[in-house]
């Protein structure tokens, strides 16, 4: 075995990587490598949602603020500041 380069560390490899080759796989999902991941998904998530409609809540203001100074300068209205 030698003279082809064969050793018998070879061999125990080989038959290392055989035995596990032949274990039974476990099924169904992995194991998240930390408990907390889904919880700061969900965290994440919630905070892009409540980000998106804070940015709909400005846009409301800014318009209700533009609309109160055309109102109070319309010299239709009777009271102009």
């Amino acid at each position: 075995m030698r003279r082809e380069g064969l050793y018998s560390s070879h061999l125990a490899n080989w038959r290392a990587r055989q035995a596990q080759s032949l274990e039974p796989k476990r099924r169904g999902r992995k194991p998240t490598a930390n408990p907390l991941a889904a919880r700061v998904a969900q965290l994440e998530r919630e905070n892009a949602r409540l980000q998106a409609k804070l940015e709909k809540a400005e846009i409301i203001i800014d318009v209700q603020k533009k609309v109160a100074a055309l109102l109070a300068m319309d010299p239709s209205n009777g009271s102009a500041s």
